[in-house]
């Protein structure tokens, strides 16, 4: 019966563990791993850039045609 209880409270601190893994993943590491993503995909979509240095301010229109300012890389950039 202890071999039970002690593999019983291992798979307990084990399932703990692995909780507080994902929760630490889910509340600070991925939204930054998603406002990349979603920056990304806007600045492969965008018009009208004003860049200055390794940044350019540019315009995205999304799907419901409202303007919305981003900041992307400078691809052009020769530095």
């Amino acid at each position: 019966m202890k071999e039970a209880t002690g593999e019983l409270n291992m798979t307990v601190v084990t399932v703990v563990a692995i909780a507080a893994v994902a929760a630490f993943f889910y509340a600070f590491v991925w939204p930054s791993i998603k406002t990349n993503i979603l920056n990304s995909t806007k600045c492969s979509s965008v018009t009208d850039c004003k860049c200055t240095g390794k940044t350019c301010k540019c315009t995205y229109w999304d799907e419901n045609n409202n303007a919305q300012e981003v900041t992307c890389p400078n691809n052009n950039d020769t530095d």
